[in-house]
């Protein structure tokens, strides 16, 4: 009976992180962070072949997600720009209320724009979509760090995690629906309310205790300092080129895999159906086990261990598929790839995503996270446009795929390394500290 007593308040304390108020927040606020990235991923891509576009003309459509990958160079602003009047709510507040509206006029003009009117204010309009979609991002990353608590970090990740996945599906799904129904304008208006839910949680949670306010900045001439000082901040610290080689080294192998996994369903002979069943299905439940887990993980191991082990899973995961490549045509094979994949990428996701937020320095919690995020992709991104599809043209899928594991080691190693070496502590932002 103790025992049982026991396993009970244990099963309690891994799951009451979940239900704590910052953690709700971070959930909500994910939810309105995945909307923008569908309204201009698969839901235009779909949107615009409806309407007889030229594939070659849809695929252009993808330049408008590089805007995520140059945040950090106006994020600065929501660090340091008080917004008049609404300021009075607090920095991160008035900040979430004002890029909210942005988001949301942003959408409703791709709503009303014409592609087979004018192509050009269609893509101008996806690229504003992108951009508010960029800055909202900025203002929900930082509110989710300075809300969470250092234990908090890992739960929330993945609470916020939850949220994205769930919101981008979700905006997608309700586009289809009523673009059957009512036509596309209206399904792109429908969509501009999922905006609210991190508007509502900012107003009704509140400025973040944890926010730090950055040192005022007066005179044109101090612009720069504006701009440089978080990221100076940064490098002041001990191992933080290091730091910064791992954010740019570590998903690598993992970028360059997962966006060529379609090419490999196709080559196998999967059907859309089996595609839309295991890859999308169960995949998408697949993350979100792997995302319970990896925050009851780093709850119970610590960020570095945490965080190392899903450094060796997202690599080990890559020779599912290399696997997969082998064995041919086999939805059990596709399933198994799919199942360890998703689940990997969900814990690794959140525990990655909550050491980076520990990186944060509380009075640059906007400008650093930017860097960070945005560095944490391009690598892997520029990579794969150009170089996996000839890889895979010399190598073939099976190679291709071990290579991509033996890509992801130079990270691994390296933090390992930090570990050994107390480099992971000693560059620790006060996001990670209490």
């Amino acid at each position: 009976m103790e025992q049982s007593s026991g396993e009970v308040r244990s099963l309690w304390y891994s799951l009451k992180p979940y239900l704590e108020k910052e953690s709700l927040a971070a959930f909500f606020v994910g939810i309105s962070s995945g909307f923008p990235y569908a309204m201009i991923a698969a839901t235009l891509t779909t949107r615009l072949a409806q309407d007889g576009i030229e594939k070659s003309t849809i695929t252009a459509f993808s330049l408008a997600f590089l805007v995520y990958n140059f945040k950090f160079a106006w994020a600065w602003i929501i660090d340091g720009f008080r917004i008049p009047l609404l300021g009075r709510l607090g920095q991160r507040v008035s900040w979430m209320l004002v890029t909210g509206v942005f988001v949301m006029v942003a959408v409703v003009n791709l709503a009303l724009a014409d592609p087979k009117a004018d192509i050009a204010w269609m893509a101008t309009s996806a690229v504003l979509v992108g951009l508010a979609g960029a800055t909202f991002d900025i203002v929900i990353d930082a509110y989710r760090i300075e809300t969470l608590k250092p234990y908090q970090l890992g739960v929330g990740s993945g609470m916020s995690q939850y949220g994205w996945r769930i919101g981008s599906v979700a905006a997608g799904a309700l586009a289809l629906v009523v673009a059957a129904r009512f036509g596309w304008q209206a399904a792109y208006i429908a969509c501009a309310g999922f905006a609210l839910p991190a508007m509502l949680t900012a107003l009704i949670v509140g400025e973040p205790e944890r926010h730090r306010e950055a040192a005022t900045r007066k005179g044109i001439a101090e612009l720069w300092q504006s701009f440089a000082g978080p990221f100076a901040e940064f490098f002041k610290r001990t191992g933080a080129l290091l730091v910064l080689l791992f954010i740019l080294l570590h998903k690598i192998g993992d970028t360059l895999a997962n966006l060529t996994f379609r090419l490999l369903f196709d080559d196998l002979g999967f059907t859309n159906d089996e595609i839309a069943i295991y890859d999308v299905g169960m995949g998408f439940w697949a993350y979100l086990i792997g995302v319970f887990i990896g925050g009851v993980l780093y709850a119970r191991l610590g960020l570095k261990k945490s965080v190392f082990i899903s450094l060796v899973l997202m690599a080990v995961s890559n020779l599912s598929f290399a696997a997969l490549a082998a064995s041919g045509h086999s939805n059990w094979g596709m399933a198994a790839a799919i199942g360890f994949e998703n689940i990997a990428s969900g814990y690794g996701g959140v525990v990655v995503v909550a050491y980076f937020s520990a990186l944060c320095d509380l009075r640059f919690t906007a400008s650093q996270y930017a860097l960070i995020s945005a560095a944490a992709s391009v690598v892997g991104r520029v990579l794969t446009g150009t170089t996996a599809g000839s890889l895979i043209e010399s190598f073939g899928y099976v190679n291709f795929y071990i290579i991509t594991t033996i890509a992801a080691v130079p990270g691994i190693l390296l933090f390992w390394w930090m570990m050994r070496n107390g480099l992971v502590d000693a560059a620790m932002g006060t996001a990670g500290k209490e």
